[in-house]
């Protein structure tokens, strides 16, 4: 018996063309979460894929790349009807042809995770 690829997400030939395409970063780990599934690179939380689509991590000043690009913020509604947008964008079109035309994006969302990732303060360290 064949199994339901939407309960294999890691596996998706979509999920598969998505980390082939975000290879040029490095090693891309790709993880299950909320129905979609997350990319990693060096632990950095740089993409994701949710409704189908792959979205990618955009900090401030790339914004503006996004937007002309035409691609779309990541919205969703929480369970109690609030819509919230998250700085992840969709990948642009001609982008999800080849690893080449994915590089100069991938490289935006790498950086905008490495902007968000020193934004963070450090983890607290328990008292010996």
């Amino acid at each position: 018996m064949a199994l339901n690829p939407a309960k294999r997400p890691l596996r998706d030939p979509f999920t598969l063309h998505c980390q082939e395409l975000l290879a040029a970063l490095g090693p891309v780990r790709a993880r299950a979460m909320f129905g979609g599934v997350g990319f990693y690179v060096d632990e950095l939380f740089i993409a994701l894929i949710a409704d189908g689509r792959l979205y990618l991590k955009g900090g401030d000043t790339h914004r503006d790349a996004f937007v002309q690009a035409g691609c779309e913020p990541f919205r969703f509604t929480t369970r109690d009807g609030r819509e919230l947008t998250m700085a992840y964008w969709t990948a642009p079109e001609e982008a999800l042809e080849s690893p080449t035309a994915m590089r100069p994006w991938a490289r935006r969302a790498m950086e905008a995770a490495l902007v968000a990732a020193n934004a963070k303060p450090a983890p607290r360290r328990k008292p010996a």
